[in-house]
């Protein structure tokens, strides 16, 4: 969106946004719809992709019939979750090693989360190693725990009791590991409701309108409420970071409430340009009965699906490729299911799928799913053996091959 990209929408195959509320609120917000219990039936297109057809999902992840949305669109990006790269790990534990993991590889969490793991885990091996008597405090795993937790619970918004001066509002009402809007008010105006960093954020003392608190926001949801000059029509502080130069004093903009509803039509009444966080902080003057609930700015019309000409199938194709890295079709994949294949490796030697890159990640729940739809149970398919790289070994190792040194980048003749 901030590179001018217009985004028909986002599909989740979940009830609920996995991620944090506040990052899917301020996407609503900007008038992009997030289509929950919906996935990508097809993605079609001549020389380039054309378009890309959704469906409504059930509770066992079926597509339903007749709720499939059809969108005319050049571009599909794909994320469909992490996995860690922990297969050494794995192995090494499994022998009984001495081993420690850190970041991605020990769970696929918040950023900061990975690096305060990468910390611990040093400060593990110091110890280990004799190069350190001092073990990782308790406090730290705490930490720890606090960063890698997923979403906890949301509350209904405290309306702000004032009506009078300027102070900031804030949005959210998930508890996640977040507080930099604590930490930015040269005031020390701002406090959490209590002792964790995932206590809900609050305003108790005085605010001077410097607006660092809505800057500082990752999820854009702080608002500065100014009564100032007008009592009756405050102004809302909205930030803002799609753009310079899009809006202007004087226009008239679309805001809506913390969901993405429209609220009103409301004009911009000045622009201050937080160049320290990247952000512009959007003045619009709002009724002072709807000016505690404006959080964003409408700037997309929401694009209207059509049905598709031909009902989506369920089924995937047999031409649709499951392993990107190889290039396996589904087909192939089927094929060889039919014949009684029921473990991934032989699948592997059959057909190289699982074999690229990526190791098998990106294609085994699908080649999974494909079993499951040819009627054979999960506990009934091998899974792959865990071929982890621990290092590379130059082909010449394994056909005892003798050269001239200097003959190959990285050739050592005296190492064969």
């Amino acid at each position: 969106v901030q590179a001018g990209i217009e985004v028909a929408g986002l599909a989740e195959g979940a009830p609920q946004v996995g991620g944090y509320k506040v990052h899917a609120d301020k996407i609503k917000r900007l008038g992009i719809p997030v289509y929950t219990s919906h996935t990508v039936l097809r993605a079609e297109g001549r020389e380039r992709l054309e378009k890309v057809v959704l469906a409504q999902v059930d509770a066992k992840w079926k597509p339903v019939p007749g709720t499939e949305k059809e969108f005319a669109v050049d571009t599909l990006l794909v994320a469909v979750g992490l996995n860690p790269c922990d297969e050494l790990y794995a192995q090494a534990s499994a022998f009984g090693m001495n081993v420690y993991a850190a970041g991605d590889a020990q769970e696929i969490a918040e950023a900061s989360a990975a690096m305060f793991s990468g910390r611990i885990a040093g400060r593990q091996i110091a110890l280990n190693l004799g190069l350190s008597h001092e073990p990782a405090p308790a406090e730290w795993e705490a930490k720890l725990n606090i960063l890698k937790s997923r979403p906890g619970a949301t509350t209904p918004r405290r309306a702000p009791a004032a009506s009078s001066g300027v102070f900031p509002v804030f949005h959210c009402t998930q508890e996640i590991p977040c507080n930099p809007c604590v930490s930015v008010c040269p005031q020390k105006a701002i406090k959490l409701r209590g002792p964790e960093i995932t206590n809900l954020p609050e305003f108790d003392g005085t605010c001077i309108g410097c607006g660092k608190c809505v800057a500082i926001c990752p999820g854009l949801a702080v608002t500065l409420l100014d009564f100032r000059q007008d009592a009756n029509f405050p102004l809302v502080g909205l930030p803002f970071e799609i753009g310079r130069g899009i809006l202007k004093p004087g226009d008239f903009v679309k805001v809506t409430d913390v969901d993405g509803r429209e609220m009103a039509d409301a004009e911009v009444a000045r622009i201050q340009d937080l160049k320290a966080a990247s952000t512009l902080l959007v003045f619009v003057k709002v009724d002072k009965s709807l000016a505690p609930s404006v959080a964003g700015l409408k700037l997309y019309a929401q694009p209207q699906p059509r049905a598709p000409e031909v009902s989506a199938a369920a089924t995937t194709p047999d031409d649709a490729i499951i392993c990107r890295c190889e290039r396996v079709t589904a087909g192939e994949i089927r094929k060889a299911i039919r014949g009684g294949v029921r473990d991934m490796n032989q699948l592997k030697a059959l057909t190289r799928a699982g074999m690229g890159a990526c190791g098998g990640k990106t294609c085994q729940t699908q080649i999974m799913a494909l079993f499951r739809a040819e009627g054979v149970k999960p506990e009934e398919v091998t899974q792959n053996t865990l071929r982890p790289l621990v290092m590379e070994v130059p082909l010449g190792q394994f056909a005892n091959a003798r050269k001239k040194a200097g003959r190959h980048p990285g050739f050592d003749a005296g190492k064969y």
